[in-house]
Order: C-alpha cells, then structure tokens, then sequence
C-alpha cells in the first residue's frame, strides 16, 4: 500500500511544514487538512484545542494515512497528548523535533498567544539544556495578517518590530518559529533582525525525522517540491484557500470542503 501523509494546521501555516517534508521526500502522498472555519487557534482555549484535535484526529484516522503530522504549533503545545491518544498511526510534532536549540545559549521563540503561555517550547529547550535562555513572544497579529494576505504591508512591519523588540532586547542568538505560519514571513524577520541572529525553522528536523518511516532521500535537497501528490481539505472557504496556496506554493489546487465528520463537496 502507498504511503499518505496526513498534516493539518488551522489554516495556510503548515505550508511551511508541507514544503520541508516534500523538499526532503519528494514522491510522498499526502493530505492536507486546514481547519480553516476555527482559525486562528492561537487565541482560543486549551479544552477548545483539545476538542478540536480529537476531531481532527479522527477525521484524519478516516483518511487511511500512514503517519500524521501536526503542523500546527498551538496544538503541539496544548493538545499532543490527546492526539498520540486518539492517533492509529505514528505522530510527529514541531516542538519535538527541535534538536539544534542544544547548540546555542539565548533562544528567542516567535509563538501564538496560547502556545507562549503554555511555555511548551521552553520546557522542551530545557529538558534539551537547562542552562539555555528561552524567552517565548507571543504574536497575536501574525496569523490574521497571513491569512488575509497582509503580508508587505505597515501593520506586518509594525508588528514584527513590537514582537522582535524584546528578543533582540534580551540579546538571543536564535529566533525559533514557533508557529508554522511564521517561515512564511522569514524574509521580513530576516530584514528586521540583526545578522548575527539566526532564523530556526523546526520543520526541518522534523522533515529529518520522516526518514525511519519513509526512508532516506536519494534525491538532491534543494529542488523546489512538487505538489502533484498532494490533496487539500478545509473546513470553510475552500475558495479562498485554493487562492492562498496559489500564491504560497505556487499552484491552485482543488480543495475539499468537509466537516470533520462528514464529506461535503469539492471546488
């Protein structure tokens, strides 16, 4: 039987996470699903995440995936258990991922408003080297502007300056993504941000992580992925969504649009 992925995020974030998997194995089947109808996740509650990803969960179970990806860093922090739980298939998280926090002492973390106070990041650096700094920043505006397609714009700089602020304040030499929407604004980090202050990206060692099930890539790293192999459902505006992923992956798939109990229909 083929191998399919299963990956869900509440929105266009986990195309971070797609893109890094598909990078490192590219011939992979997988499904796509953003909770588009719930999003943004970030400022909601813990039981409501918790409730969420039992749905999700099992919807996903439904798919006949091989593995499950979750590519939403709120739900890492505040739901992880409920998925591994609930999951048929191997589960793979962001915040478990992170390795190479080891090599540096000042860690700044880019997260949702949920998953800093849940300082679910914090307590992974930790148990990886109690002596490093973790400072956890939550950014409130981030998802809603990505998701409305405000990216180059006053209100994205603005913010990104009132977010870095206290991390280059505190003199960190990483700055982690702590939510998978935010490699979509690495160019605009990447600007504000002092040189010597190096992005961090978990879905890449993650991505590393696939290998036990799906083996080594022979292939070279850096071609740009394929899409061709993958399917995408949402839970609203599957319109909207197909325009998004347009303009981030470069292509205007069909969506599903679905409940995650029963199928709808497809645009």
């Amino acid at each position: 039987m083929t191998s399919t992925l299963g990956l869900f995020d509440s929105g266009v974030g986990g195309f971070s996470v797609l893109k890094s998997i598909l990078q490192r194995h590219a011939n992979l089947n997988a499904i796509y699903l953003g909770d588009t109808a719930r999003i943004p996740y970030g400022t909601r509650s813990s039981t409501e995440i918790r409730d969420i990803a039992l749905e999700v969960v099992k919807w996903l179970d439904q798919q006949e995936i091989s593995a499950l990806v979750v590519a939403c860093n709120t739900t890492n922090s505040l739901a992880m258990d409920i998925v591994k739980e609930h999951s048929s298939v191997p589960v793979f998280g962001l915040i478990d991922s992170i390795s190479k926090c080891s090599l540096k002492s000042r860690i700044g973390v880019l997260a949702t408003t949920s998953t800093a106070k849940s300082h679910g990041y914090t307590k992974k650096i930790k148990s990886i080297n109690p002596d490093i700094f973790v400072i956890e920043q939550g950014c409130p505006a981030f998802v809603p502007l990505i998701e409305t397609g405000q990216i180059n714009t006053e209100d994205m700089y603005k913010y990104a300056r009132k977010y870095l602020e206290p991390l280059i304040q505190s003199d960190v030499e990483i700055v982690l993504f702590g939510c998978s929407h935010y490699p979509l604004l690495a160019n605009i980090l990447r600007e504000l941000l002092p040189k010597n202050i190096e992005l961090l990206n978990p879905a890449i060692d993650l991505a590393k992580r696939l290998d036990d099930l799906f083996g080594i890539p022979s292939t070279a790293l850096d071609t740009p992925p394929s899409f061709s192999n993958v399917s995408f459902s949402v839970t609203s505006d599957p319109e909207g969504f197909a325009s998004r992923a347009q303009y981030w992956l470069g292509i205007r798939p069909k969506v599903e649009l679905v409940s995650l109990r029963k199928k709808a229909c497809v645009f």
